[in-house]
């Protein structure tokens, strides 16, 4: 009985050191960079993307979307050897927590325009100081976007050779701004096939440190732009996971021109 008791013991603590979790390597094809998340700040933010990591879902997904000085985009597309990319099975939506600002270097959750609690999977990087387009909040989903962890150490350099790969933006594609490495002369060929190389590929995001107080010497900014305001209704259409590829700011395509060099 007392050996069945320690190994439910160790078990149990096993689980709670992986649910506290502070740092994660993401594992990607143009190299590996270290997110120190905000378990403190933003815990049910936190919660959510560590189950995705504990699941595997992040595993062999794609940068799915960049944008010029403004962002990168993934957690929520895999290739499966024919375009489009196919999204991820996700296990719905979360409670907004904009309680840090999107500063650069800062990972946020992205959502559906228009709905201030609907981030699932898919998570963006700030390239810059996005504070005043993306802390605020409108009834037209403009903004409040959860931050919940910081890119650490040099991983911005990852980070932003991401960004400046060359992007493959046709219906072909089926997405949007997407980064498709070494394809640039077949993009608009319907007879090419790509393969895995010609994405960036997320191989997995794994927890680096479990230690609980790992974001102690962490001075995240507050978002002091954010005025809360209800849910938009919903609507009376369908609509489930095909629909969030344009997920982040779809309802203000003029704020990401804005931002381009």
């Amino acid at each position: 009985m007392n050996k069945t008791l320690s190994a439910l013991t160790l078990a149990l603590g096993l689980v709670s050191a992986a649910s506290q979790a502070t740092i994660v390597e993401f594992q990607t094809s143009h190299g590996n960079f270290k997110i120190n998340l905000y378990d403190e700040g933003t815990p049910k933010t936190v919660e959510n993307f560590l189950s995705y990591v504990t699941e595997g879902k992040y595993d062999n997904t794609i940068i799915h979307r960049t944008v010029d000085d403004f962002v990168i985009q993934g957690g929520g597309a895999k290739f499966e050897g024919a375009l489009p990319p196919k999204w991820i099975e996700t296990t719905g939506t979360i409670i907004n927590e904009p309680v840090y600002s999107n500063v650069k270097a800062t990972i946020s959750m992205a959502k559906q325009g228009g709905k201030i609690n609907s981030a699932s999977s898919q998570w963006f990087i700030n390239l810059k100081n996005n504070a005043s387009v993306l802390d605020p909040v409108d009834p037209y989903g403009g903004g409040a976007y959860a931050v919940f962890g910081e890119v650490i150490e040099d991983g911005m350099d990852i980070v932003n050779a991401i960004a400046e790969v060359e992007r493959c933006d046709t219906k072909l594609s089926g997405f949007r701004e997407l980064p498709m490495p070494d394809y640039k002369d077949s993009c608009g060929d319907t007879s090419a096939i790509p393969g895995q190389e010609n994405f960036v590929t997320v191989y997995n995001v794994v927890i680096y440190d479990s230690t609980v107080n790992t974001a102690a010497d962490l001075s995240p900014t507050k978002n002091t732009l954010y005025k809360a305001v209800p849910d938009k209704p919903k609507s009376s259409g369908g609509g489930g996971s095909f629909t969030w590829a344009t997920l982040l700011l779809c309802a203000l395509p003029l704020a990401f021109r804005r931002f381009k060099k």
